[in-house]
């Protein structure tokens, strides 16, 4: 297993300090440990895509591995922030906004992993384009804000001005329908850019018929 690789697979291994720092509210300031720790996961893709490029370390499972860990560091944020309640309520309010944009992100990428997997079958590799890489910054860098406020709200929320604190939710909650809008829009686009991997199957299922 190469550096880049390695550096993936440390990803996936911070995945389940952060739940449970997120979780364990017996610990001083655990959701801020758990916002900095997923900050930390974040930009070690960045690193691993990085030094995969510089020392010509790209291969067919980093890429895959890559994929996947990013995959999995967005549900379990995602999850997070929606499912889990802070001071009574979760972090994404309206509850059903947050629920329905969380299942509207989750099941682009599931999509999106189902035509890779497609493609994969019949020996092609579909990498990540540069929509993707925009939107997966994005999506990390809302839920770590959403993360962040979840703490503040955890530990400092009498001491903050409701209606600042309205105004931030409000903030938030227009931050996570733009990303989920993006996220759509960057999916349907990857789809239109690869529909070939479909007309193939289909050529090949009209042969077979023939």
């Amino acid at each position: 297993m190469n550096t880049p690789n390695k550096i993936t697979l440390i990803r996936l291994l911070l995945i389940p300090v952060i739940i449970f720092f997120y979780l364990a509210e017996f610990i001083p300031y655990g959701r801020l440990v758990s916002a900095i720790l997923f900050i930390i996961a974040c930009l070690t893709d960045f690193l691993d895509g990085y030094l995969a490029r510089k020392n010509n370390q790209v291969t067919t499972l980093g890429k895959f591995f890559d994929s996947i860990a990013d995959k999995i560091l967005i549900m379990t944020g995602l999850i997070l922030i929606v499912a889990v309640p802070v001071l009574g309520h979760p972090a994404v309010r309206v509850e059903w906004l947050g629920v329905t944009c969380a299942i509207v992100i989750l099941a682009r990428e599931f999509i999106i992993s189902a035509l890779r997997q497609i493609a994969a079958s019949k020996g092609k590799v579909l990498a990540a384009d540069m929509g993707g890489k925009v939107k997966a910054t994005i999506q990390f860098i809302v839920i770590s804000i959403y993360m962040i406020f979840a703490f503040v709200e955890t530990e400092f929320l009498a001491e903050i001005n409701t209606t600042a604190v309205t105004v931030v939710r409000f903030v938030l909650m227009v931050l996570l329908i733009a990303t989920t809008i993006f996220t759509v829009y960057t999916g349907a686009g990857y789809l239109i850019r690869n529909r070939f991997v479909f007309k193939e199957e289909n050529k090949n299922n009209k042969i077979e018929n023939n």
